[in-house]
């Protein structure tokens, strides 16, 4: 067996690319994109382009489209994962007793990917959330390829050693991975071969730079991983490849872009990686069985004053009005960290040489070859991620990682409170809210009654990512799910789905709470 498909056999026998298709044209999205309202305010994640497509009225769009129950369950279940933990995996007792995830598509084919994988050769399980834009390339080779660069940057020196002398004389090598990977998960079998060089370069330089015993820091890992494999996508696209798919392919992944919520478990130490607008929130248990969130990541808009504090504090003064526009990277871009998007970060001469000497299918493409307005003192955006650092405790028992196509519909709050009480089976009955709206004593009734079926009805979803995303998108203003309303937004087409909400992608995983208990607090990694 080669050595390269010794060390990624981690990987599963998903679905192969044909060499004459993109992976984002070749992937199935699911039929049926749901909605959740127009979404003002933000058509697009790139571009400010088909504004006046927020002209369509809910009540004109979606009158004639009805959906039966098992339909919808069928589109929201089709992507649905679970992943049960065993309880002694041979090293100790796993504070993480498994995890939930699940994805309902906007765009066509969806630009949103997910990830999850054990480390193999260190301690500690790797969740993942990827929210691609101007197309999914970048967010699919996140998927495939950061936790790689994650797990080698955590490896001790004598192990970085071994590895390569394993790769020098041609034996087989330990997977450093265990994948966790919905049946409809991808990987570009074409692309397998550069992205092993790469990385292999990458633990080359981890040799040199480290000295025997040398046992890495995992927030330096991740900060390192993070900064390391944007720069090879960088890099990769300069560079080209012989390979005619290969070269378009690189370019594409480099010219698209994606943010990535990363989260590291190994015990009750507790890191989020964040680079981008996508979040992820704890749910936390008081004595009472109620639920709270306990936001673990920030997200990088222009919503955070610190952020474009920073992004400011990086340029001349003469670019303070131009370098934040409307909210976005110099008028365009919404999140302000991301991998990829070289169109924001390489100087317009290299931008110019790549493009020219690239196949002739990104001549075609108005995006590559468009210089963002005020365009003067690259680079403007960085992958660099913010981590943050949680100590978990009893009390903390689950966490939820998910694209902003979440958080756009759904309040954090609202989010644990879905969540914790689906896990618990308990429902908090609180007070019945209309926010504000007039409602006559059958109204109120037939609320009162809706809320007692949903309660009997509850344990419909088998997965909680996917009891979440219906809850998304189809809440009515009163905060219940309206079968109505859900099935018309999941028979949105694929022309509207996205003028109304984005990508969703979840992750939900449920702790151990009898390990945290049983820990001595430790120094923070």
């Amino acid at each position: 067996m080669p050595v390269t498909s010794q060390l990624l056999r981690g990987f599963p026998r998903a679905k192969v690319l044909a060499s004459s298709l993109l992976p984002c044209q070749q992937h199935q999205a699911q039929s049926g994109p749901a909605a959740h309202r127009p979404r003002s305010g933000r058509p697009s994640r790139m571009w400010q382009g088909h504004q006046h497509s927020r002209s369509y009225r809910t009540t004109t769009v979606l009158g004639s489209y009805i959906l039966t129950p098992p339909q919808v369950n069928s589109i929201l279940k089709a992507n649905e994962y679970s992943f049960k933990v065993p309880e002694f995996d041979g090293k100790n007792v796993s504070s993480v007793m498994g995890f939930e995830s699940n994805q309902l598509p906007a765009n066509a084919p969806i630009e949103d990917r997910r990830s999850a994988a054990t480390c193999l050769q260190t301690r500690g399980m790797l969740l993942g959330v990827f929210d691609g834009h101007a197309g999914c390339a970048c967010a699919q080779a996140l998927s495939e390829r950061l936790f790689y660069y994650i797990a080698v940057s955590m490896l001790p020196h004598n192990t970085l050693c071994e590895l390569e002398a394993a790769v020098e004389a041609g034996r087989p090598l330990s997977p450093i991975l265990q994948w966790h990977k919905h049946p409809n998960d991808y990987f570009s079998k074409e692309a397998q071969t550069l992205y092993f060089n790469s990385l292999r370069t990458y633990w080359q330089e981890l040799i040199d730079l480290t000295s025997p015993g040398d046992i890495p820091e995992t927030r330096e890992a991740l900060l390192n991983a993070f900064k390391r494999l944007d720069s090879d996508i960088s890099l990769e696209a300069q560079v080209g490849d012989p390979n005619a798919y290969l070269h378009y392919w690189v370019l594409r992944v480099a010219f698209s872009g994606a943010t990535a919520c990363v989260a590291h478990i190994n015990g009750s130490d507790l890191f989020i990686a964040n680079s981008g607008d996508a979040r992820a929130v704890l749910g936390v248990q008081a004595e009472d069985g109620s639920f709270s969130a306990h936001t673990l990541s920030n997200d990088h808009s222009a919503q955070n004053e610190e952020e474009v504090a920073r992004i400011r504090a990086e340029h001349p003064p003469s670019e303070r009005k131009t370098v934040i526009r409307q909210d976005r990277l110099l008028g365009l871009l919404m999140p302000l960290r991301a991998f990829g998007d070289v169109k924001f970060k390489w100087s317009i001469e290299l931008q110019k040489g790549v493009l020219e000497s690239g196949p002739d299918q990104l001549h075609e493409n108005e995006h590559t070859k468009f210089i963002p307005p005020n365009y003067h003192t690259p680079p403007y955006l960085t992958a660099e991620p913010e981590i943050t650092y949680h100590k978990l405790r009893p009390q903390d028992r689950f966490m939820v990682i998910g694209s902003d196509g979440l958080w756009e519909t759904l309040h954090r709050q609202e989010v644990v409170r879905i969540v914790g009480e689906y896990l618990t089976g308990v429902h908090l009955r609180q007070p019945l809210k209309v926010g504000g709206y007039k409602v006559t004593l059958g109204q109120m009734q037939g609320l009162l009654e809706e809320r007692k079926a949903r309660i009997s009805s509850a344990f419909e979803d088998q997965n909680s990512a996917t009891h979440l995303i219906r809850h998304a998108v189809g809440n009515n203003e009163f905060g219940t799910v309206d079968h109505e309303r859900l099935s018309k937004m999941l028979s949105l087409p694929e022309e509207l789905a996205r003028m109304y909400r984005d990508d969703i992608t979840i992750i939900i995983s449920q702790f151990n709470p009898h390990v945290f208990g049983a820990q001595r607090p430790e120094a923070q990694c």
